[in-house]
């Protein structure tokens, strides 16, 4: 066995431990810590397959992004964690049949005749894959990127207005009435009578 191998499966056995982890753990912060660890190793095989950008894309959008979301979701919350156990075996065969077609899926990806014709790992092009996935974004796929893009904009956009509809219980000021305002109306001085000390 050579190193590449090795280290193929030396990666491989601990996503495959990790995901388990994930699903197994009963504690929602290790679930999540466990996730951590299997979006490394993946981020690992990236590297072997010799496509850097997703690497680093997956450590950088997943573990340093969502998963810290996660995190601070989960240790923020007050999840009960005996009701979670409780529905686990209820579905357990409709995860268990969603589990079998996934593997099943799998198995007629790999073995189609497509995926035989991909023999050739690595780059051959004598260009990084990140200035490739640049060129075939920008080039290729440029109108679909930019309407990705732009849905992905109008979602933002979108989303700030949904938050920030106006309520009645919000103070609102009006810059315009501010800005309109006199000297005169700025401050008033009122006389107060003095009070007793008790």
């Amino acid at each position: 066995m050579t190193s590449s191998v090795l280290l193929f499966t030396a990666f491989a056995v601990i996503l495959i431990v990790a995901a388990l982890g994930v699903i197994t753990a009963r504690n929602p912060v290790h679930a999540a810590l466990f996730l951590v660890l299997s979006f490394f190793t993946g981020s690992a095989l990236w590297m072997m397959l010799e496509a850097e950008f997703l690497a680093i894309a997956l450590v950088l959008v997943y573990v340093g992004a969502v998963m810290v979301l996660f995190l601070f979701v989960v240790m923020m919350l007050n999840i009960d964690l005996d009701r979670l156990r409780e529905g686990f075996w209820r579905h357990l065969p409709l995860g268990a049949g969603v589990a079998i077609l996934m593997v099943v899926e799998m198995v007629l990806v790999v073995s189609s005749k497509q995926f035989a014709k991909m023999t050739t790992v690595g780059n051959t092009t004598g260009v990084s894959n990140t200035q490739e996935l640049g060129l075939l974004l920008y080039n290729q796929y440029v109108y679909p990127f930019e309407l990705a893009a732009a849905i992905l904009l109008l979602a933002i956009v979108a989303a700030i207005a949904l938050t920030h509809r106006r309520r009645k219980d919000s103070r609102y000021m009006d810059p315009a009435a501010q800005v309109g305002v006199k000297a005169s109306e700025r401050i008033k001085i009122i006389k107060m009578p003095a009070e007793r000390d008790l």
